[in-house]
């Protein structure tokens, strides 16, 4: 007997077949049409609703003043991001300004998420988990191999630092436009030898949402963090939604959504604003 798909005619039918399906992991679109939305956001606010897999990645162009929010609904995600502005991709994500000129090496609300350029790319404005990691990076093949015995994208333990890079090879980015990606979801401390120790989750149920001053290329990757100790790939579902939210950005500078801003974070808001100024942006 022959599969349905054996011919082009059947192929085509069983591809049309599957319009409209939902599966666990995928991006809704619309995003109005999401399952998954928050209950505080309504879902006709959405611009990006998604599930992405244990082992997934994605990768997408967000606006100035949106919000995102990360949730781990099961506890243990694992979300690798960086951050690359989409007019310039040359500024992206710089983790050793993120830690250093806040003078905080730990992620939290009010963090701001820095370029090599002194300005700031997005700030973390809500947290419920607290477990994350700016100092590790991400997984890559020869760990992955060493440790699970496989690391490619399409095996049962990528590595991240491959998914991240099939993320950007889609916004015309490669391998050197890849620096090191801050890990949420899984916490790292510094011990007074100067080791990393390992935290792991907060829980199920954890949140983080961040705040983009600058039209970004969002790329996430959802896989195990280059420091768990479990001999196992450990990976679960990763959830993304992010919606307008332009006057968070003015609540922000006021002091009226996370508190007071350290002065470094309030002249890199300057510098980023005093950029989009001179580019006819705002």
């Amino acid at each position: 007997m022959t599969s349905d798909t054996a011919t082009t005619a059947g192929a085509r039918a069983h591809a049309r077949a599957q319009h409209g399906r939902a599966t666990d992991f995928m991006r809704h679109v619309p995003a109005s049409s999401s399952s998954t939305a928050p209950e505080d956001v309504s879902t006709d606010r959405l611009v990006w609703s998604e599930t992405i897999a244990p082992g997934g990645y994605t990768a997408a162009v967000m606006a100035r003043g949106t919000r995102i929010r990360l949730a781990d609904p099961d506890g243990d995600a694992c979300a690798h991001l960086l951050l690359h502005r989409a007019d310039g991709p040359h500024e992206r994500l710089n983790v050793a300004d993120t830690v250093k000129v806040p003078w905080q090496a730990y992620l939290g609300v009010g963090h701001p998420l820095l370029s090599g350029f002194g300005r700031v790319l997005a700030t973390v404005v809500a947290d419920t988990s607290t477990a994350h990691d700016a100092l590790t990076g991400t997984t890559t093949r020869a760990g992955n191999d060493a440790k699970y015995g496989a690391s490619a994208p399409e095996s049962a333990s990528p590595a991240g630092r491959d998914l991240l890079l099939l993320g950007a090879l889609k916004h015309g980015l490669g391998q050197r436009d890849l620096p090191p990606s801050v890990s949420l979801f899984k916490g790292v401390r510094v011990a007074h030898d100067g080791s990393l120790q390992w935290r792991g989750s907060a829980g199920p149920g954890g949140t983080v949402d961040l705040l983009l001053h600058v039209d970004a290329i969002v790329l996430l990757a959802n896989t195990a963090h280059p420091l768990d100790p479990r001999p196992d790939f450990t990976c679960s579902p990763l959830l993304v939604h992010a919606w307008p939210a332009t006057g968070d950005l003015d609540r922000l500078v006021a002091g009226e959504l996370v508190g007071p801003l350290g002065p470094e974070h309030r002249q890199a808001i300057a510098n980023t604003d005093a950029d989009l100024h001179a580019r006819g942006v705002l």
